[in-house]
């Protein structure tokens, strides 16, 4: 017989969101059990050791911005370290013509260049008037939801190249999803989540540092101050409201009855769980409009970082190009060089298309393109597919489809009952980001608390 427990908070996932809800309520001598369907805690972050390279599969990067994120950090007394930019930086053009560069934007012909400053301008003016938090309150709302963020570019420029630039940072830098599938409005939130649609172009902010011990150490620390009220392995099947207004949680080796439960896993997963009753129509419409994106992020170990030898940083961009992004993500301390490569939504599909040897091959003499041909011989390889993770399916996280937004994003974190929700995925600021699981974790063990 399954064990019956009774706590006053039930936390459903062991990522960010949900051991930051539970240390939020313990805290406050609240009784918590957090029931996780995977073997480890970490969500969306995930650290290990891979032919003998240490790995951040999952999510890792800090940003000024992230104050949540940084005063967790200085409190659990993880350090961090800065992303190796030191040199030049690549870009290849959609002709393919490679060039150096360190200038903050792409060496892109005159004209180019001053479209991509003039979008970026529009761009930054519209989030300056966009609160991230209720981004459906700004007056053109459905108007910008409803013009895909591709459509929108084209309407506002005739330069191919400039859009493919702008687009590549909300596109295949952080929704990764084609410019056609989400609105103008979703776009202005990523951009509102970071502070600015300058931000997220400048990836010494964005990309800034790194956790020393991997991303995952931060929820393996606060599991740790839980202990036993950590349950692994146990995927939640039902969640029954009680006739009082309790909870019961039925998960597959321990029930726990309590007065509230929170849901703190991506909105995709929200319908592995039965809930009795079901749910209102609001949340059934609202959670079939959001699905996660699509990226391969690759992990290149080198036995040195041999394009710093050539007076380069690591990173380069192609709007075009198979891998679109490229980065130095050597481990703190380690004398080997690791380059980490993302392949995003459509190019994805076409990689998964083939087999394993193929789709490296084709990978690696993409990173070649920037780097040069000694990328084409790693030590150790690695593909990071969330997609096929049974309880993530996608990454980096999940965003509206158009018109989405404006018509349900308001109800996003509305409580149904003792149920609440948590996770980066309802974020306003750090929206798909460690910093904003752990804002809505805190957020949400908050409300109980002040009811």
């Amino acid at each position: 017989m399954d064990t019956v427990i009774e706590r006053d908070v039930v936390v459903v996932g062991a990522g960010p969101a949900g051991l930051m809800a539970a240390r939020t309520l313990a805290a406050a001598g609240r009784s918590v059990a957090v029931l996780e369907a995977r073997d480890r805690v970490g969500g969306r972050t995930w650290s290990d050791v891979i032919d003998g390279a240490f790995l951040e599969i999952g999510g890792q990067w800090v940003s000024p911005d992230q104050t949540e994120l940084l005063s967790l950090l200085s409190e659990l007394g993880l350090g961090t370290y800065p992303r190796y930019r030191e040199g030049d930086a690549v870009y290849l053009a959609p002709d393919g013509t490679r060039t150096r560069y360190q200038a903050a934007t792409f060496p892109t012909s005159e004209k180019t260049t001053a479209e991509i400053d003039r979008l970026t301008t529009i761009l930054d003016e519209l989030v300056a008037e966009i609160d991230p938090d209720a981004p459906w309150k700004h007056p053109r709302a459905r108007e910008l939801d409803t013009i895909s963020f591709q459509h929108w570019l084209r309407r506002e420029s005739a330069d191919d190249e400039a859009c493919d630039a702008v687009g590549l940072f909300i596109a295949g830098g952080m929704l990764t999803k084609p410019a056609h599938s989400f609105s103008a409005l979703q776009a202005l939130l990523m951009a509102a989540s970071a502070g600015s649609f300058s931000h997220l172009t400048d990836e010494n902010f964005i990309l800034d540092r790194r956790v020393i011990g991997g991303m995952q150490s931060v929820s393996l620390a606060m599991a740790a101050s839980l202990g036993a009220d950590v349950h692994l392995g146990t995927p939640v099947r039902t969640i029954r409201r009680e006739p009082g207004g309790s909870v019961t949680v039925v998960s597959d080796h321990i029930t726990v009855r309590a007065e509230q439960v929170i849901v703190a896993v991506p909105p995709p997963l929200y319908s592995r769980i039965s809930y009795e009753p079901p749910l209102p129509r609001r949340q059934h419409q609202l959670h079939q409009h959001l699905s996660m994106g699509l990226v391969i992020k690759v992990h290149a170990v080198y036995e040195t970082p041999f394009w710093r030898a050539d007076g380069l940083s690591g990173t380069g961009f192609g709007s075009q190009s198979l891998v679109q992004e490229v980065y130095d993500n050597t481990n703190h301390g380690d004398t080997r060089g690791t380059l980490v490569g993302f392949v995003a939504d459509e190019k994805a599909d076409q990689l998964f298309a083939l087999d394993p040897a193929a789709r490296r091959e084709r990978i690696l003499a993409s990173i070649a393109e920037f780097l040069g041909e000694q990328a084409l011989n790693p030590v150790v390889y690695y593909e990071s597919d969330w997609a096929s993770e049974e309880w993530t399916r996608g990454a980096y996280g999940a965003s509206f489809d158009l018109g989405g937004l404006s018509r349900y994003g308001a109800d996003l974190r509305t409580p149904v009952g003792p149920i609440h929700w948590a996770c980066s995925d309802i974020a306003g600021a750090g929206f798909q980001h460690v910093d904003g699981a752990l804002r809505m974790g805190r957020a949400a063990a908050e409300s109980i608390l002040a009811a």
